[in-house]
Parts: structure tokens; sequence; C-alpha cells
């Protein structure tokens, strides 16, 4: 009987459009396996929200592949003597990955490529998390992009990307299956529950995630371009955790995304008066959300210092300041700007924030509070279902203005009028600050100034209930214009 290729499936937790799986089938007999490898993830281990998602999309992976006649093995170890163990143990004459890109997983998994090479195994490093390879994007002078528009056209103007692959009817079983640990044994979930509110906003696997996105499709033909600014609107994909864990592939998201659009191209002049251009905007407006993902790869590769240092040397030398309480205050969604702390008490309950109010969380932080985008960087890794080192890194320099493409030094997010402009009535803030929620706008965004007779009927008690402002923005402003002017001279 030809020998088994072990498939180790990492972030690429799907059957469909996954080359490596594909290229598997066609040669015969596949063990598909997957190592839980803390420690290989070089100082990068998935957070608890990323360890409770990842949980529970290996229990939607395991059914799917037993539909098609296989299984998932599960392992845990150093992913280097696992995948050598089961060589052993099973006869495999290859192995078969998806290429990740975090900067230490990457030298981690060409160390295990070059070994495995010379012992004679066939090792195969396939496509699947990206459209384009970080290294196929490239300026006129052959150098890598740090600005995101210019990257975008050149995207654009590449080659298309290749279609999406359908999933293997059948995944041909080996002979006799190695042994596989339970998956309560990987220790992913928490010993003591906080994930209820996770539970009930999300549905890890591939079958959630196709459904998502179905259902989000349907919305961004009317509304995405717009209803995206605004956190209580469904108006964003929410596609990031599936798409980090690699339940659905980029691919079968943008072929989507294209035949819509070329669908609303087709449309009879004159049947439905601007709706096609409105329906195009918002796939255009989706298409572009994705290319910025692919930036943040692009960057991280070209660039792997920069999930612990700025992209910018300068800004080695800012002056952060030191202020625990101000950032366990930040943490808990305590810091007295309603729109900051509905936005840090959606993270903490639910694993996810909106875009939007992400950015003014984030710059409330390196801006009012002049903490380091680091400390920031490191509590969204822990907090977010869709943590991801790539995109969590071109974030937080984007807002501190120390990375590619970044915000102007200048732009400080008012963390009062961005609840105005994107939830003008407060009910994002009454969803997440329920001690508000009684308080009627334009209050809600700014309760400091409440007159006393509009807390009283909200039952608001400034100072005991809910906090005043940690800081004035006017100082913290003025403060913090000064630390950057000081890198500036």
């Amino acid at each position: 009987m030809t020998a088994p290729t072990l498939v180790w499936f990492r972030q690429d937790l799907r059957v469909s459009d996954h080359a490596a799986l594909r290229e598997a089938c066609a040669a015969g007999p596949v063990i598909p396996v997957f190592i839980f490898d803390p420690e290989g993830e070089a100082g990068w281990a998935p957070g608890g929200a990323g360890r409770w998602w990842l949980h529970h999309s290996l229990a939607a992976l395991d059914p799917e592949l037993r539909a098609r006649g296989s299984r998932l093995i599960l392992r845990r170890g150093d992913s280097r003597e696992v995948l050598e163990a089961l060589i052993r143990e099973t006869g495999a004459a290859a192995v078969h990955w998806s290429r990740r890109y975090e900067p230490g997983v990457e030298t981690r998994d060409r160390r295990i490529f070059s070994i495995l090479r010379e012992r004679g195994i066939r090792t195969g490093v396939f496509s699947a998390a990206l459209l384009f390879e970080p290294e196929s994007i490239r300026t006129k002078a052959g150098g890598p992009y740090q600005v995101f528009t210019p990257y975008w056209r050149a995207c654009m103007e590449a080659p298309r990307p290749a279609p999406p692959l359908p999933a293997p009817r059948n995944v041909p079983a080996p002979a006799t299956w190695p042994s596989s640990l339970p998956l309560a044994a990987l220790g992913l979930l928490p010993e003591t529950d906080w994930a209820e509110g996770m539970r009930n906003t999300w549905r890890p696997g591939s079958k959630g995630a196709r459904e998502l996105f179905s259902d989000r499709l349907d919305g961004a033909l009317g509304d995405y371009a717009e209803g995206r600014d605004f956190p209580e609107a469904e108006g964003t994909s929410r596609l990031s955790p599936h798409l980090h864990f690699g339940e659905i592939g980029i691919r079968e998201v943008w072929a989507a995304l294209t035949a819509g659009l070329e669908l609303v191209g087709q449309g009879p002049a004159g049947q439905r008066p601007g709706r096609d251009q409105k329906e195009a905007a918002s796939l255009r407006a989706w298409q572009r959300q994705l290319i910025w993902r692919e930036f943040a790869h692009h960057l991280l590769v070209h660039f792997p210092h920069t999930p612990a240092d700025p992209l910018r040397p300068g800004f080695a030398a800012f002056p952060w300041a030191r202020d625990p309480e101000g950032l366990k205050a930040w943490r808990m969604g305590r810091t007295g700007y309603p729109y900051v702390d509905a936005g840090m008490r959606q993270l903490w309950a639910t694993g996810w924030m909106h875009n939007r109010v992400r950015m003014a969380a984030a710059s409330f932080l390196v801006k009012h509070l002049l903490l380091p985008w680091q400390a920031g960087a490191a509590w969204f890794w822990d907090t977010l279902v869709d943590a991801d080192l790539a995109q969590n890194t071109m974030g937080w320099q984007w807002v501190s203005g120390s990375g590619a493409d970044a915000a102007p030094y200048f732009r400080i997010f008012h963390p009062v009028t961005q609840g105005e402009r994107f939830d003008a009535q407060g009910a994002y803030i009454r969803r997440w600050v329920p001690e508000l929620s009684r308080l009627e706008a334009p209050w809600i965004h700014r309760p400091w100034e409440a007159p006393l007779e509009a807390l009283a009927r909200a039952g608001v008690d400034l100072g005991a209930n809910y906090p005043r402002p940690l800081v004035d923005h006017a100082q913290a402003r003025t403060r913090a214009l000064a630390a950057y002017h000081s890198l500036r001279t």
C-alpha cells in the first residue's frame, strides 16, 4: 500500500480550498494532524480567547473529515518531534502543510522543512491564507510597500488570484490510524468559564463561517460601504476570526465578491436605479478591507521586528508614561469615556470589538494616556478571538504613528465626538455600559457635563457607579502633541 502523507493542519482548519490536503489526497492515504505547540509560536502562543476559538474550531473540523472517511489526529508537544514520531509510527513518506507568516514560526518551519528533506521525506508547503504572497507584490524599485494605496493598486494590477479549490469528496484513509489525544487534553478551554459571551456570539468552524459569509454577503449588497462604520449596526463582515483560523478560504471570499461585482455590472441599465452603484461600492469596500489584511502580512514578512519594536526607528525613543492604574482602567472599560468603555467591555464579553471603536480605544491608550502601544497590543492579543499577529501589529503601529502608512502624530481621536458621530443616539453605549442606559443623548457621550437632574433621572452617580474621565481631553491632547514633537526636534 502507498505510504501515507501527513497533512499538518495549523491555521487552515477547513477542507475546501486546501491545496495541501488536495495534493495529499491525489497521492494516496492521508493522515490529518494538528499539533498544539505553544512553545513553537516564538512568544506568540494563542491568547485566552484564541485558545477558546481554536478548541471549538478543531471540534468542528473533525466531523468534516469523518464525513469524508478520515479523522483528525491531535497531538501536543514540539512540532518537529511530534512529526518525526508520527513518521516513525505510520511510515509516512511525505508531510504537507500550509504556509504561515509569523517570523518565529517561519523560522521554525524552515528548520523542519530542511530536516525532513534531509531524511528523505517529501515536504510540501502550500499557500492557503493569502491572495498574494508577500514577496510577490513589489515596488518598482523591487522593495516592499509601506503605503497602502499604491499597494492596493499593485494588487489590483497583479494576476488575478487562482480560483478556490473544491473540497475533496473523499480523504483516503491509512491502513491503521495512529493514536490521538482527546481534544480536552490540549488544555485550550479556560479553567474558569468566562466564555459565555463568546458562546452566545460566535459559531467557530467552517459551517459557521460559511453561513455568516452568506448572510453578510447579502447584507453587503446594500449597506456595507456605509454601515460598517456604525458599531451598533451589523454592518461589518465579522469574518476576521474565521479567516484567521482558516475556516473559510480567502480565495473563496474574494471569488464571491468578484462574482458579485461582475453580476452587478451586468444589470440592465435603469432596471434598479442607483442600486447597482451602491452594491458595487459595498463590494469594492469589502475587497479593500481584505487587501488591508494582505498588507498587514506583507509588512510582517518584510519587517519581522515590528511585533515588538516600531517600524520607524525614531519612535523607539518615544517618552511613554508609566501608569499601571490607567492601563487597568482602560482594560476594564472604566476610563470615564463611554464610547471607549463600551468598546473595551464588548471586547471582554465577546472577544471582539468593532473596528471603528478599536481605533478610538487604541488611540485613547497611546495618545490620551501615553501608554505604549505594545501594552495595548498584548491585551488585544489575549482577549480577541481574531487576534492575528500581522493585523494586530499593523493596527497598533498605525494608531501610534510608528508604523507603515500610519496615522499622523497629530491625529488624536476625540473619544466624545467619535461616539457622537458613529453612535449618535448612544445605542451602542447603552448596550455595553448599562449603568448609562437611561441617560439621554447627548449626555450619554459626556456624562460629566450632564445637568445634575439628568444624571439623577438616569440613576448615574459619577465617581460611584460610573467613573469620571481619567484625563481631560484637551490637556491629554496637548501632552501627546508635546511628546510627539519631542521626537521631531
